[in-house]
């Protein structure tokens, strides 16, 4: 019973409440509330880990941040 996605076992463990239970409590991600995890961009919707631009309240990943910092007026100094 190997699964790439947890949320998939849930189907089959549906009959077996006990096995469902502990399935849950140990193999489930919880829901965040602040940090890291939460902050995704809202341009593309990429979550925080990996570059993430969030000084003045911009909220993008840096792929976008790169895209838009000309039209934003950021200039590039080197």
């Amino acid at each position: 019973m190997t699964t790439s996605d947890p949320r998939k076992m849930l189907k089959q463990l549906n009959k077996k409440p006990h096995k469902l239970t502990r399935f849950k409590k140990y193999n489930l991600s919880k829901k965040r509330s602040c940090g890291r995890a939460t902050a995704s961009c809202t341009r593309c919707g990429r979550t925080g880990i990996g570059g993430f631009v969030g000084q003045y309240k911009l909220k993008y990943c840096r792929c976008c941040f790169r895209e838009i910092a000309p039209k934003i007026g950021f200039k590039k100094y080197s």
